[in-house]
């Protein structure tokens, strides 16, 4: 699921009528979906819900799309402050192997989630976006790093456990709308993996020399 990096905090130079529209019309989005979910969620029908002009709804958000960027960012803020601040092993204070599972544990249950917000953000019109993934793969390269084992390529490494990671919920995001959500059950063979693959990396720590030789 690819995303732009989500500066935490709320957006700067706001006026505090612009911040109250904003957060009335996100938790109108919000009790949309939990009623109906994501496709009775309109630029019209948001306008409606939240009391306000439809102008301010078009400003804030511009599109369709926007309504669900939006909210997907503020659930990645949260996120982030958990995986910044929050307690151990996802937060600081835990060995680098257990927060690098907990990390991916904690993700893949995010991504499943939010998958219907996260589909529902895509702008059709466009390209699914590639790049930066939240903080994932600068997590992932910090964890390593401090993890201790002599990895000969931790930063290539970081990109290929961040497509691993976020990959599966990509591919999801890339079918058709009427494809039925991922199974929340799914969450647990997915971690299960996860906590294998980092287990397996961090436990095949030869140097790169014996790596060959053997």
């Amino acid at each position: 699921m690819n995303f732009p990096v989500v500066p935490l905090g709320k957006p700067r130079g706001e006026r505090a009528d612009a911040a109250r529209n904003r957060e009335q019309l996100l938790a109108a989005a919000r009790a949309m979906i939990a009623e109906h979910g994501t496709r009775k969620v309109t630029m019209d029908a948001l306008a409606e819900r939240a009391g306000l002009g439809k102008g301010t709804v078009f400003r804030r958000f511009r599109t369709r799309a926007g309504i669900f960027r939006a909210l997907l960012d503020e659930e990645e803020r949260r996120f982030q402050e958990r995986v910044l601040s929050g307690p151990p092993p996802l937060g600081p204070g835990a060995d680098p192997a257990q927060r690098l599972i907990a990390y991916g544990r904690a993700r893949i249950a995010f991504l499943l989630e939010h998958h219907a917000i996260a589909r529902a953000a895509l702008d059709r019109a466009q390209p699914i976006p590639v790049g930066e993934v939240a903080m994932t793969r600068p997590h992932i390269r910090m964890l390593l790093g401090l993890s201790g084992s002599r990895l000969p390529h931790p930063d290539t490494l970081a990109v290929q456990l961040t497509a691993a990671l976020e990959g599966p919920l990509l591919l999801y995001l890339s079918m058709d709308e009427d494809a039925a959500p991922p199974a929340m059950e799914a969450a647990h063979p997915l971690a299960e993996s996860w906590q294998t693959l980092i287990e397996r990396v961090l436990q095949a720590d030869l140097p790169p020399e014996d790596a060959v030789d053997g």
